[in-house]
């Protein structure tokens, strides 16, 4: 049987008022705030409204993809073992927080690694996708090495930076919802890249400080060592272990002119440093504030 939406002249019409609603609701829109809309415009409110349809996940996923040009870079980016890795992780990380934070953990390494990302390809630096790995974190891989230790610093701030940004974003959900479940979420955030600021190489601290000052490095394992007695964390034994297998070789002067940069430049990236430090403490600290007194009943089940 012939289905009657498909003539010709059904299709036509079909067409043609589609054409006229669409100038209707652009026409009313236009006068409504008195500019034009262009079709990127539209598009972007069409999938915006769409992703609000999914709550928390899809204000988070609004978050990532709104900033146009994140998104070129990012997609461009991004490669099959990336999405791969992160579906493995969501699914990892999901049988022991549940899927929607799990979700919200994950894209919060990747916009992390996302920070590092942009910022190699602003110093000229060619890399692989990000690998995300469960309980261990994500890890790039640089096809060209940075020309001097401001470079490697400018990567390195990269992903703390963006990242908190990110953790921010998700405290000010937070506060405009009275969302428990967002401000877990953001102080989960801020841990993450607070840990990577600890000044020990091969975080991205290590790399920061590097530019500053190696001897920093001697404060950032003593620090280091310290937390993992408290913690006992065998990722962190890891962390320290590979460090200090290359730490004694860099501070007798491995590379001399790889450190020669100019004072202004280490003064702007400890000024940077420092100041996401605090940035980090003080947000994971009000973020942690609205999670005091819970009971682990309300904490097993996030208020979405």
């Amino acid at each position: 049987m012939n289905d009657p939406n498909q003539h010709p002249d059904f299709e036509k019409r079909r067409r043609n008022l589609q054409s006229v609603a669409r100038k209707m609701m652009q026409a009313k829109a236009e006068a409504a705030d008195g500019k034009p809309k262009d079709g990127a415009t539209k598009t972007k409110s069409r999938w915006a409204g769409k992703l609000a349809r999914w709550g928390p996940v899809g204000v988070l996923l609004i978050f990532v993809l709104g900033k146009l040009k994140l998104v070129i870079p990012l997609v461009k980016m991004a490669k099959l073992q990336t999405l791969v890795t992160m579906l493995f992780a969501v699914w990892v990380y999901a049988q022991i927080w549940g899927f929607v934070f799990a979700l919200g953990f994950v894209l919060l390494i990747l916009i992390h690694e996302f920070g590092h990302l942009i910022a190699m390809r602003r110093m000229g630096i060619k890399a692989g996708a990000p690998v995300i790995i469960p309980f261990v974190g994500a890890v790039i891989a640089m096809r060209s090495l940075p020309r001097d230790a401001y470079v490697e610093a400018f990567v390195g701030i990269g992903g703390p930076a963006l990242g908190t940004l990110s953790a921010l974003v998700c405290l000010l959900i937070g506060f405009s919802t009275d969302s428990l479940f967002w401000h877990a979420l953001a102080s989960t955030g801020f841990l993450i890249n607070l840990f990577n600021m600890l000044p020990i190489s091969p975080l991205d601290g290590g790399r920061i400080v590097g530019v500053m000052s190696r001897w920093i490095w001697l404060i950032g394992y003593i620090l280091g060592i310290s937390l993992f007695f408290l913690t006992w964390s065998p990722i962190l034994f890891l962390i320290l272990l590979l460090g200090l297998m290359g730490l004694g070789r860099t501070l007798r002067g491995h590379n001399k002119k790889y450190y020669d940069i100019a004072p202004s430049k280490r003064w702007k990236m400890g000024m940077a440093f420092f100041l996401l430090l605090a940035i980090m403490v003080l947000g994971m600290w009000t973020a942690d504030a609205q999670l005091e007194g819970i009971h682990p009943a309300t904490q097993a089940e996030p208020d979405v």
